[in-house]
């Protein structure tokens, strides 16, 4: 850091704080918003917290006048949290954060329009941020890492401010999905239930007055959700309205909707196209697609295998592991088209010893127990139309219809 004189440091704070003082009195939230951004590391923010090391009596200047005073309660923390953040002192940053947002959200809690809400948006965003840095450097400390759960008490009760009537309303939707991050940061998605309650199930709130960037972000945190309840129904339709409004230049954005689309869309039985998958790079999807394809089930367990991790990490391995059961019905249906080309008038009955050596041939070594019990499971699934000749174990399979398609629907669990 160049030298900074005294009378250069005391002239940054003063100018901070006018800016302060100035954006409130004449409600101007752009200049405000930009005053909390901690974590932005932006040049006039930096060259502040600079000043704030080396003048160190911004508490008697912020009392000194008035015009500062009357809000001293959110400047002083906030100034603490600048300077901490500045030194490298994560927690200390993050706790003066929050007692400067606590008290930021009395004032807005008594004046009548909305006209803050953007920089409420911009605390809710700093407080998840810099939680999650001082968790970081408390786990680094060999401590417990507390501060993330804070932040979500914290946001809890700016939803709390926010869900009630009036135009201060819309900024719910943002806080929620701040709320959704932290959650699914913590691995506590349980407690999104009681947040989305508020969201669906209150009058007050109409989905379509939201901004359309926190209708996305909530419709993907809430996809999600339901594909770890695995209610791919609804988990297809929340996820494509995702992907529908999401900004189209926003790759990485579509890429995060897509990791999960695409299993929800796979437990349909509707494919992604291979040029979606190279554009957005999902390559760990190929071979899982080309399983599908292919009635390969030694692929799909190497495609498995291969990014089980990832797959693991993002929640979506158990749902692809069910994809088995679409990789079987495939594998007799290309038996079916081969003895068709053979014998169409006996295309239908599929003997299990010749299913037995298909998936010899994909090096599964099953015997014909097993074969006939997944056969069964198929039919209950009804994924084939078809019964048993059990006697000489023969498959035979409806002359109409005899795979049908799942139509948008899961296989039947």
């Amino acid at each position: 850091m160049a030298y900074l004189s005294m009378g250069e440091a005391h002239r940054r704070i003063t100018e901070y704080l006018n800016r302060f003082s100035d954006a409130v009195s004449s409600q101007d939230v752009t200049s405000l918003k930009q005053l909390f951004a901690v974590s932005s590391n932006s040049p006039p923010l930096l060259s502040l917290a600079d000043a704030l090391n080396v003048f160190q009596d911004a508490n008697r200047l912020i009392k000194q006048y008035d015009k500062y005073a009357q809000f001293g309660e959110i400047l002083v923390p906030l100034l603490r949290s600048f300077q901490s953040y500045r030194l490298g002192n994560l927690g200390d940053s993050y706790h003066a954060f929050e007692k400067s947002a606590n008290a930021f959200i009395q004032e807005f809690r008594n004046w009548e329009s909305a006209w803050a809400l953007e920089a409420l948006y911009v605390i809710a965003f700093e407080i998840r941020v810099l939680a999650e840095r001082a968790d970081r450097e408390l786990a680094s400390f060999g401590k417990t890492p507390e501060k993330l759960k804070g932040a979500g008490s914290f946001l809890m009760k700016v939803f709390g401010v926010l869900a009630g009537k009036g135009s201060k309303r819309v900024g719910a939707l943002y806080v929620t999905c701040q709320l959704f991050k932290i959650y699914f940061k913590l691995g506590t998605v349980h407690l999104c239930r009681s947040v989305i309650r508020s969201i669906e199930t209150a009058r007050i709130f109409d989905f379509e007055e939201f901004p359309k960037r926190d209708k996305v972000t909530y419709m993907y945190y809430t996809g999600r959700l339901e594909v770890f309840n695995e209610n791919f129904p609804a988990a297809d339709q929340k996820l494509s309205y995702a992907l529908m409004h999401c900004n189209p230049r926003s790759e990485a954005n579509i890429r995060m909707i897509l990791k999960y689309l695409i299993p929800v869309k796979l437990s349909i039985g509707i494919l992604p196209k291979d040029w979606l998958l190279d554009k957005y790079n999902l390559v760990e999807y190929s071979n899982v697609v080309l399983a599908l394809k292919r009635g390969d089930l030694r692929l799909l367990r190497h495609a498995l295998q291969e990014h089980e991790d990832r797959f693991l990490r993002s929640g979506v391995y158990l749902v692809l592991e069910k994809l088995e059961l679409q990789v079987y019905q495939r594998l007799v249906k290309k038996i079916y088209i081969i003895q068709k080309q053979k014998d169409p008038s006996k295309a239908h009955q599929v003997k299990l010893e010749v299913i037995v050596k298909a998936l010899q041939w994909l090096e599964m070594d099953m015997d014909i127990d097993e074969v006939e019990c997944i056969m069964a499971i198929l039919i209950y699934k009804n994924l084939v139309k078809g019964y048993f000749a059990h006697k000489s174990k023969v498959l035979v399979l409806s002359k109409q219809d005899p795979f049908p398609k799942l139509i948008g629907k899961p296989v039947n669990s």
